[in-house]
């Protein structure tokens, strides 16, 4: 928890925190703990690890794609949990989940966070679980220091947004556009519509997803006054172009985020 609220008050010399996303075990336990390194290594501020699934329904092509190469890989929750531990045997950076609910289910909610508090994560998304049902969830989190992040679209109404905004922790997650994730050409105007309703409602820190992927989307984003920008497909793209070559990616995925940054 204390990791995520020093990264956006280190980022916030009105520069926006970038956090980074990829799938966690993509394209292999190895190969993804040495993307991990590349991106911090490029200065990502919060690293967001997407606990790999069957069905995930938040997620355009480009992701679902990298959650079959993981699964294939043999990923499993405990792969994740694995990968976290050595993420933190050389780097503070906040890491996130963004998962589903029925791998916590699964595992059941208690154990979840527990061994992802032990192994070092600082906040957790669960895509599909709605404020209305997350009582239990929040209360574990709490107990084990987990922030809860929840997501807010266009759609979202103002009673709701107050709903989520007293129930999360670390950030809330903006989503730019309606449908999954994936590249956009631009950052759309309700984005910016949506990141200035709900400053109304919270000093929680707002980052905004789905589609970020240029330096001109991060300006724009830093411009409206966003706390953070969240850049998942792009990456994982990087990612899938140079699986055959990993000191390519690792170079590639490096630059990226760093000539992103030097935009916020």
């Amino acid at each position: 928890m204390v990791r995520i609220e020093t990264a956006f008050a280190d980022a916030s010399q009105k520069k926006p925190a970038f956090i980074g996303f990829i799938v966690a075990g993509d394209p292999d336990k190895a190969t993804c703990i040495r993307i991990a390194r590349a991106l911090i290594s490029g200065g990502t501020d919060i690293l967001e690890l997407g606990v790999p699934f069957s069905d995930p329904v938040a997620d355009g092509l480009t992701i679902q794609k990298a959650d079959e190469r993981a699964l294939a890989a043999g990923t499993t929750p405990d792969t994740v949990f694995e990968i976290v531990r050595e993420i933190r045997k050389e780097s503070g950076v906040p890491i996130v989940f963004l998962t589903y609910y029925n791998i916590v289910h699964r595992r059941g909610i208690e154990r979840f966070y527990r061994e992802a508090r032990d192994a070092g994560v600082d906040g957790i998304l669960i895509a599909d679980l709605p404020v209305e049902e997350s009582e239990e969830v929040c209360a574990v989190a709490a107990r084990m220091g987990i922030d809860p992040i929840f997501l807010i679209a266009k759609t979202t109404s103002d009673e709701r947004i107050k709903k989520i905004a007293g129930k999360a922790r670390g950030y809330l997650y903006l989503v730019a556009v309606l449908g999954v994730t994936g590249v956009r050409d631009q950052v759309s105007v309700g984005a910016i519509d949506l990141l200035h309703r709900v400053r109304k409602h919270t000093p929680l820190p707002l980052a905004l997803g789905f589609g970020i992927s240029t330096p001109a989307h991060v300006r724009t984003c830093a411009r409206a006054g966003a706390d953070g920008v969240i850049v998942g497909s792009a990456i994982v793209e990087i990612i899938e172009r140079n699986i055959k070559d990993p000191d390519a990616m690792e170079r590639k995925l490096k630059e990226y985020v760093s000539d992103m940054k030097m935009q916020l």
